[in-house]
């Protein structure tokens, strides 16, 4: 039985502390669950502490300590969530990559971290790591999950991951006092040791890593967990990238500080059905998530009998006018309220199980702005998601929603112990007790993102409302004017466009021109059902993007945005004039997006140049060709001519206003 996990009467500053406080006082309740070949299995507290304890005195036998980077990449397994307490338990220092980081990527994170050792999910990861393993001189071994694919390979400097653990029990075996000696260790950390390094997502060009202390680490999820009472009645599905902030902060950190369950699915393509099995209490998604569990919605409804989609559409406007007043408890007329319950019965509650959100206490929703209209619509459901505003380096959380206090454009107030102020320039600045220490082995680059009084530079702009609740208009950088002195602010543009389900993508320009045009990315499967309920054939993305029918619903979409830009004094300037449909799909493997899947807006400005000039020389059409990478690492090229649809601007609302008197 493990001890404590802190001094006594001194509460845990780490999160290895945890591990033993948590085996201790919850040791029987389940602390992770994995879906392995259809079947989930199970680990209580006691049971996840001995497999990491063994791993960990493994990993010490093979010469790691502190101070020592251990590189962790693959996708949300147990084992690879076990090894960052495990690394942490010897002040060793965890490092996780992006599991679908291309060879090149993986390489220059393990060298620029100086990692030891690489602890990964499967064959393919050792793959890429072997492959560029004499440009990592500091790497040494190499630990690996799942077997299958490796029995032939080299050795020496290759081992399983239950291997190790064999080496763990022996030396505990060998050594009575083996387990006490690493207990005593973790309870003697002050917590100011490294606790992570994590890798931005590199959206203005190399990724930097962000170097996160222990004690701070836990102040902040403490605060969180205590903000939306997360207990260890809890439970969450760990699905998004293993090695994004995050994922990171919501599963790793809060589940350690507040005992909940946490639940790894099967593989990324079985999460929407491994969310349906859990149930989760608590869950996160970027909105691109809930942009296309929108698009899942909409396309399964366009496939229903008509009855069936006059209810949907029935009870979906009553949930639109009276949902969110009824989830807020604030008054509703009797019918309404009656209605509501009744559409809870036949629409709502049915599509929450499908979804997989029918125990959900608290959502959050992050990582880019969400469009207010697709917000609203979930919680109009009867889903409880709010807002958060966050980055790496603050370790997530700078502002959240307060239950009771939600306004789809804003982002909340701060959470407890962070400031924000804003800048005489609009860039938000925060303090906060997550605040990373620096960005590793880049001493320039931290100094310009600290102020002079110790507030750290987001990069965001934004506002404070009438509440006092911050509003992000975009990123600083980015928010611009138009030539005739209108406002722009690419993103807000965006998203109105991507809450049209057959809108995957969207790339706003007009800083400093006449006009705002777009390129758009459509969504493949949402058009691709549309066009075969119309007997509309086509053989590729490219052939589908490209057909008259296309154009003209996409012209239909960015009118509607023009007409709500129109209706808002601040936009109503930046209304788009031109649009084109892109050839091809948006793609990280392209450089094209983050791993996160946030647009490299300075990267596609300079690969897509001739189609932007276009856009705004009068063209009609353009011939491009485009390299692209194919699935198995191979350059190609792509060619196509793109064509170009002008729009009709809508006149302002002042200026409708000052026509009529």
């Amino acid at each position: 039985m493990p001890s404590t996990g802190s001094d006594a009467g001194r509460e845990p500053v780490t999160f290895p502390q945890y591990l033993l406080l948590n085996a201790k006082r919850f040791g029987d309740r389940t602390a992770t669950r994995h879906k392995n070949l259809g079947i989930w299995q199970s680990w209580t507290w006691k049971q996840q502490y001995e497999e990491i304890r063994a791993f960990s005195i493994g990993l010490q036998e093979m010469g790691v300590g502190e101070g020592d980077k251990v590189a962790i990449a693959g996708t949300n397994r147990p084992r690879l969530y076990w090894t960052f307490c495990a690394v942490q338990a010897l002040k060793a220092i965890p490092v996780p990559v992006y599991a679908d980081a291309v060879a090149e990527e993986m390489a220059y994170v393990l060298n620029h971290a100086g990692v030891r050792l690489a602890v990964v999910q499967d064959q393919e990861q050792v793959d890429k790591i072997l492959s560029f393993s004499d440009e990592i001189p500091s790497l040494k071994d190499v630990i690996y999950d799942e077997q299958r694919g490796l029995r032939d390979y080299d050795h020496t400097h290759l081992k399983a991951f239950s291997d190790v653990q064999d080496i763990g029990k022996a030396a505990m075996e060998a050594d009575s006092g083996r387990v006490q000696a690493w207990e005593d260790a973790i309870n003697a950390s002050d917590g100011e040791e490294v606790s992570v390094f994590l890798y931005t997502s590199g959206t203005t060009g190399r990724s930097k890593g962000v170097v996160l202390k222990a004690n701070t680490s836990v102040k902040a999820a403490c605060d969180t967990a205590g903000f939306d009472n997360l207990t260890e009645n809890d439970n969450v599905l760990a699905y998004l990238p293993l090695a994004w902030a995050g994922d990171h902060y919501l599963n790793y950190a809060q589940g350690y500080v507040s005992a909940l369950c946490m639940a790894c699915p099967e593989s990324p393509e079985t999460v929407a059905h491994d969310l349906r099995e859990i149930g989760p209490t608590f869950y996160f998604a970027p909105p691109r998530v809930f942009e296309q569990l929108l698009t899942s919605v909409m396309i399964r409804m366009e496939d229903a009998g008509a009855i069936k989609k006059r209810i949907f559409h029935h009870f979906l406007n009553v949930a639109k006018n009276h949902g969110e007043a009824i989830l807020e408890g604030r008054s509703v007329p009797g019918g309404a309220r009656l209605s509501y319950w009744l559409g809870d019965k036949l629409v709502y509650g049915p599509l929450k199980n499908t979804l997989g959100f029918s125990n959900i206490r608290t959502a959050y929703t992050a990582g880019e702005a969400i469009g207010p209209d697709l917000f609203s619509f979930f919680r109009a459901l009867g889903i409880n998601l709010k807002q958060l505003y966050g980055q790496t380096e603050a370790f997530l959380y700078v502002t959240a929603q307060k239950d009771g206090e939600i306004h789809p454009d804003t982002v909340g107030k701060a959470v407890p112990h962070v400031e924000i102020r804003i800048s005489e320039d609009g860039e938000v600045l925060f303090k906060s007790p997550g605040m990373f220490v620096e960005y590793y082995a880049d001493a320039e680059k931290t100094r310009e993102t600290f102020t002079e009084d110790g507030f750290i530079k987001t990069g965001d702009a934004g506002i404070f409302d009438a509440h006092g609740e911050l509003k992000i208009i975009d990123r600083a950088k980015d928010v611009g004017k138009l030539k005739n002195g209108s406002l722009f602010a690419p993103k807000y543009i965006e998203n109105k466009l991507k809450f049209f389900p057959n809108v995957k993508e969207a790339v706003a320009f007009g800083d400093q021109r006449d006009m705002c045009t777009v390129m758009m990315n459509i969504d493949l499967a949402a058009v691709g059902n549309w066009a075969e309920r119309n007997n509309i054939s086509y053989a590729s993305y490219q052939e589908l993007a490209s057909l008259p029918e296309v154009y003209e619903m996409m012209r239909e979409h960015v009118d509607q945005v023009n007409r709500d830009l129109a209706g808002e004094e601040l936009m109503a300037g930046s209304q788009i004039a031109r649009f084109l449909v892109l050839h091809k799909e948006l793609d990280a493997d392209d450089g094209e997006l983050t791993r996160t899947q946030k647009v490299r807006r300075s990267f596609i400005e300079d690969r897509y140049e001739p189609l932007i000039e276009a856009l705004y020389d009068g063209s009609s059409e353009k011939f491009v060709e485009t390299e692209v990478t194919f699935e198995d690492g191979r350059k190609g090229k792509i060619s196509a001519t793109v064509k170009i649809m002008d729009m009709e601007t809508q006149p302002a609302a002042t200026a409708r206003q000052e026509a009529a008197e």
